[in-house]
C-alpha cells in the first residue's frame, strides 16, 4: 500500500489487462493499488486449516482516516514484518491477501472491479463503493493481541 495516491499520468491505458505482473514497471505495479488499506489489517492465520481471517486491528502505521501508511517509505523501521509485496514474492502471499485486491485479482487471472481507481478515475472510489476499511479499524497499539480474535471481521466486498 502506498503512502499517497499514485500519480497515473504516464500510465499506459488498461495496463493491467495487456501486462502480466512479472513484467511491470515499478510505478505500474504501484498503481494497482486500491487504497482499501486491507492488507494494512492484523491477520489470523489457522495453523492447522491455513484459514486466514481478517480482523479489524490496524497496524500502527495505519492511518484510519486516510487508508494510507503513514511512514510508507521507511515503514520498516518501525514495522520490521511488514511484507512488501512485489512481483517475485506474490505466489507466495496472494493467499492472504484481500478478495478485492487488484494484485491477488490479477494473480488469480481476474479483472479489475470498476471501482478500482484505474477504471473510475478516482482514488475515492474504493471508499464510496465501501470496499475500503476507511474509518472501520482499531489500532494495534490499543487492543492486546489475545484479544484479536474478539476483532474477526467479514471483508467489506
Amino acid at each position: 500500500m502506498t503512502a499517497d495516491p499514485i500519480d497515473r499520468s504516464g500510465l499506459t491505458p488498461k495496463f493491467w489487462e495487456r501486462k502480466p505482473l512479472q513484467k511491470m514497471s515499478p510505478k505500474e505495479w504501484e498503481a494497482l493499488c486500491d487504497g482499501c488499506g486491507k492488507c494494512c489489517l492484523n491477520k489470523l492465520e489457522d495453523e492447522d486449516t491455513g484459514e486466514v481471517a481478517l480482523t479489524c486491528v490496524a497496524c500502527r502505521l495505519f492511518d484510519d482516516e486516510t487508508c494510507r501508511c503513514t511512514q510508507y517509505d521507511i515503514r520498516h523501521q518501525f514495522v520490521p514484518e511488514c511484507i512488501v509485496m512485489r512481483p517475485d514474492n506474490i505466489d507466495d502471499h496472494a493467499y492472504w491477501l484481500p478478495q478485492t485486491c487488484a494484485y491477488r485479482l490479477l494473480w488469480e487471472g481476474r479483472p479489475l472491479y470498476d471501482w478500482h481507481p484505474l477504471l473510475s478515475g478516482t482514488p475515492n472510489s474504493v471508499h464510496k463503493a465501501g470496499i475500503s476499511v476507511q474509518r472501520r479499524t482499531v489500532s494495534e497499539f490499543e487492543t492486546p493481541t489475545e484479544e484479536w480474535e474478539d476483532y474477526i471481521i467479514e471483508e467489506p466486498t
